[in-house]
Formats: structure tokens, C-alpha cells, sequence
């Protein structure tokens, strides 16, 4: 009973940050996965894998969730969304296969030094201070998209964490940034989740349900809280003044930022 209400707790939890944000809702999902796993006497070299594989199968679903809700609002940017799926999506196979083998503490302390500079433009910047007031095209957004996937996937952080600020900064309003950032959350879940369903992870060291790197009852907990809360966030969302809005998301991107430095330290 602990540990399902744990899994309850977190799904619900998740599904708030995904439509109030944008987010996958992996950064409460994968410590609840690791504290239960582990809990049930799971805990190998194959355990991070499970933990990250298991959180990206519920962004499937609460994204989807999620972008529905915002799109009945008409607050999705679907041009947006078009055009840098296909480079968040290649970044995410590339950052699925890296995280079989890697949890790198060095890149998690660097991410956050930057979610830490992007938290505070997001609290203290001003409105004028843009790196261009259309969102990139051509080689940029080649860049920048597969970026956003790759860091999203390596570092257990949603689409939106980078996507909201990389929208913000190119002049897209608070509100519709957040909703086109759900959409980012499916195109980085669904390869990467397909990468993991094939991962090889011994008999032994998996919990019942177990596919590949996906724990199916653990999944299925989640996303019977995701399906429930997700809406409180759309509605949270579209309620909240740009401003304050763009307030509660700096203040998300320093808990992340601060938790990532303590999980690199300690």
C-alpha cells in the first residue's frame, strides 16, 4: 500500500506540472520509480534505465492528454509543433541510446548551471530581451531541435523545460508556449520509448510486468492519476495571468535545477 500510494501520489503530481506547464512530469516520476523499485529490492546497475524508460511511457500519454486539452483552447501552435518534431524526435533516439549505458553526474551539473541562468531569465528577464521574435528555421532549428530532445531524454527533464524558454525567447506568448511544449513531450517519448522497450535488462533484475526497460503496472498506476490531473493543469494554466505564469515556471526550472546539482553531488 505505501508504494502504490507513492505511485498515486506522483502520477497525480505529474499530471498537474504536464498541463500547467508543458512538462513531462519526469522529474517527480523517475525519484518516485527509483524509491519504489528499489523499495521492492530492484536496485542494480539497471535500475536508472527503468526508472527513465517507464516516466517516458506515461509522457506518451499525458502529453497527448495535455496537448489535447490546450487545443481546445486553440492555444497549440501546430506550425511550430510540425516543424520541430521530427529534429526533437531524432535528438531523442540519439539521447535514448546514450542513456543505456551512461547517467553522466558532469552533464547533469552543467545542465544545471543552465536551468539555474534560464530559471532566473524566466523570474527577473524582461520582456524585450528576445533572441529573435520568430522561433528559428534552417540550420538553427536543426540545431536546436535535436538538442532539445537529446537533453530531455539524458536528463529526465520533459520537452518543455527547454522548449517553454526556447519559445519564450523567440517571442512566442507564455501561454501557447506551454501548449505546443506538451506536443515536444510526445515526439521525444515515443522513440524513445520504442529505443527502450528494446533494451536487454536480465530476468532477474526486472519486476514483474516488466518489457524491455518498461514496468507496465507501474506505468499503468501513473497514467490512471496523469489522465485525472492533467486537465487541472489546462485549466490552471489558461486561468493564470502570462506573467504569474511565466513566474511558476521559473520557480520549476530552479527546483530542477537545484535538484540536479544535489543528485550530481551527492
Amino acid at each position: 500500500m505505501p508504494v502504490l500510494a507513492i505511485l498515486v501520489v506522483a502520477g497525480a503530481f505529474a499530471g498537474v506540472l504536464a498541463g500547467l506547464l508543458g512538462v513531462g512530469g519526469g522529474i517527480v516520476l523517475v525519484p518516485a520509480f527509483y524509491h519504489v523499485f528499489s523499495r521492492l529490492g530492484y536496485e542494480s546497475h539497471w535500475l536508472m534505465q527503468m526508472c527513465l524508460a517507464t516516466s517516458l511511457a506515461t509522457i506518451i500519454v499525458t502529453s497527448l492528454r495535455s496537448l489535447r486539452g490546450h487545443h481546445l483552447r486553440g492555444a497549440v501552435d501546430w506550425d511550430i509543433l510540425r516543424r520541430w518534431a521530427p529534429g526533437i524526435a531524432i535528438g531523442a533516439i540519439l539521447g535514448t541510446e546514450l542513456a543505456k549505458s551512461l547517467q553522466s553526474g558532469a552533464l547533469q551539473v552543467i545542465f544545471a548551471g543552465l536551468a539555474l541562468i534560464i530559471g532566473l531569465y524566466m523570474a527577473l528577464g524582461r520582456k524585450d530581451w528576445r533572441l529573435g521574435n520568430t522561433m528559428p528555421g534552417g540550420l538553427k532549428r536543426w540545431l536546436y531541435a535535436p538538442g532539445t530532445g537529446f537533453l530531455s531524454v539524458l536528463l529526465r527533464i520533459g520537452g518543455g523545460s527547454i522548449g517553454v524558454p526556447v519559445m519564450a525567447l523567440h517571442d512566442v506568448p507564455m501561454h501557447r508556449a506551454v501548449a505546443t511544449a506538451a506536443g515536444w513531450g510526445t515526439a521525444i517519448a515515443v522513440p524513445s520509448v520504442i529505443g527502450f522497450l528494446l533494451a536487454d535488462i536480465p530476468a532477474g533484475a526486472r519486476p514483474p510486468g516488466t518489457f524491455g526497460a518498461v514496468n507496465l503496472p507501474a506505468f499503468l498506476v501513473v497514467i490512471s492519476m496523469t489522465l485525472l490531473t492533467t486537465p487541472i493543469g489546462v485549466r490552471l494554466a489558461h486561468a493564470t495571468d502570462p506573467v504569474r505564469l511565466r513566474r511558476v515556471f521559473a520557480i520549476f526550472l530552479l527546483l530542477v535545477a537545484a535538484n540536479m546539482a544535489r543528485e550530481a553531488i551527492w
